[in-house]
């Protein structure tokens, strides 16, 4: 049983989804947009419509589990191919990448809503998302995407609640961001240097780590990070020999570990409060 304040967002959440009748959701399989789309199609059935994005910036397993996700739950979705490693400015890889990167999203999220005669688009934006570095909300708002998630003030804890509540298998899933939150600022991205990190976490994911990254640093320099409780297994013979061939053979010289361990938003370290501001306001 939910607690009564987490239930009480959770009635309108379904109250939100309702009063919009049909809507376009961008989809990513994971926690937030999970719960957006679950809630969403019981509200509204087929007029809810997953569309999920599929590009080298998508972890592969990432996208295969979206869709099967999306199967298991009976909900209303279509693949749609984004071009972003094709846009120059993203390719070049600023600090406000993801606003060019949520801006090829949510164009073909337009397009689908526009051909579906579908009023209303919208991601799984949440409260948390607010006091985060996240260029990509611009664009969000410059294409007038809703977030009934945000709308219902629901925070990351709340969601993962509801979620255990509705026996989604995301309840508990890590939080993933696409691959090319890998890279450096200013280390340009290429679709074959996406593919190598995908291959790269996948050996990881593979042997069973849950927190983890393969960082970009240049085309030689893969600098690994993996959760506090797992630096032990990752060094470990044989498993440590089996990574480093691994990856030499995708490519990387060097291949390193990071003794802080696993965090999201490791590059924008390097990052000022000012410049986090600057690219907050300008594309």
């Amino acid at each position: 049983m939910l607690a009564a304040a987490i239930d009480e967002k959770y009635t309108r959440l379904k109250g939100i989804l309702g009063e919009m009748g049909s809507v376009v959701i961008g989809y990513s399989g994971g926690v937030d947009s999970t719960l957006l789309l679950k809630v969403a199609s019981q509200v509204l059935g087929p007029n809810a419509l997953a569309v999920i994005g599929q590009s080298e910036t998508y972890p592969s397993k990432e996208f295969e589990e979206a869709v099967a996700l999306a199967q298991q739950m009976g909900a209303r979705f279509e693949v749609v191919r984004t071009e972003e490693t094709d846009v120059l400015k993203f390719k070049e890889n600023p600090p406000d990448r993801c606003y060019f990167c949520k801006t090829e999203l949510f164009s073909k999220l337009q397009e689908i809503a526009e051909r579906e005669k579908i009023p209303w688009i919208a991601d799984g934006t949440i409260t948390d998302d607010l006091g985060d570095f996240r260029p990509g909300m611009r664009a969000r708002d410059e294409r007038q995407v809703r977030s009934p998630l945000l709308e219902a003030e629901l925070s990351k804890a709340e969601v993962r609640e509801i979620s255990r509540h509705l026996d989604l298998p995301t309840w508990d899933k890590p939080a993933f961001a696409c691959l090319s939150s890998r890279f450096p600022y200013g280390i340009g991205i290429t679709k074959e240097n996406l593919v190598r990190v995908d291959a790269a976490e996948t050996f990881l994911r593979e042997r069973g780590f849950r927190f983890f990254r393969v960082r970009f640093h240049d085309a030689s320099t893969a600098r690994i990070e993996v959760g506090q409780q797992e630096l032990a297994r990752l060094v470990a013979e044989p498993l440590r020999q089996e990574l480093v061939e691994y990856l030499k053979g995708l490519g990387f010289t060097y291949v390193t570990l990071d003794l802080q361990g696993y965090r999201t938003g490791s590059m924008n370290e390097v990052l000022t409060v000012k410049a986090k501001e600057q690219f907050l306001r300008t594309s």
